[in-house]
């Protein structure tokens, strides 16, 4: 594992199927969330839950290196709308914007995905700011989900993927 800072200028976005995937690729994105999820948040949980073959993976590369992953789910399998999971920047590449630039990126193809949809999300409670300033407002009570509290979120269909993280 490559633990000096990674930087530059932006990421190459990739956005693939799970048949797209090859077999280091599909390593390098359980890798990199058990890395965050299981290990930095210590939280043992079940990552590999059934949904990945329903989903398509947005994924950042920077030096060459994978940095950020979402999971995009159509309709139908996180609730009604198309949801935004896993959601993920390597540690050593925070604190250069990479989470905002990653949220973008995934509200953009989602966007084009499910053209006219809204989208959902389940926040950890502590980011319900970050996830507000890309249009994510706050439905129902907060959870626990893994021991760690949790608000189901939704961006109505009304807004278009530029006014993704105009806020803040």
């Amino acid at each position: 594992m490559i633990h000096e800072p990674i930087t530059g200028q932006g990421c190459t976005w990739q956005c693939l199927t799970f048949e797209q995937l090859d077999t280091r690729t599909l390593y390098d994105v359980l890798a990199l969330r058990a890395a965050v999820f299981v290990v930095e948040q210590n939280c043992p949980y079940q990552d590999a839950d059934g949904l990945d073959d329903l989903a398509w993976h947005l994924l950042g590369y920077r030096a060459g290196q994978l940095v950020a992953v979402a999971r995009l789910l159509p309709p139908g399998v996180a609730g009604d709308w198309p949801a935004i999971g896993r959601v993920v920047t390597r540690a050593n590449a925070r604190g250069q914007g990479l989470g905002r630039e990653l949220m973008r990126e995934s509200v953009t193809a989602m966007t084009r995905l499910f053209p006219g949809s809204g989208l959902a999300l389940g926040a950890q409670a502590h980011l319900v700011p970050f996830y507000q300033s890309f249009g994510f407002e706050p439905v129902g009570d907060r959870y626990l989900e893994d021991d760690i509290e949790h608000q189901w979120m939704q961006r109505p269909p009304s807004q278009s993927p530029s006014d993704a993280g105009a806020h803040g």
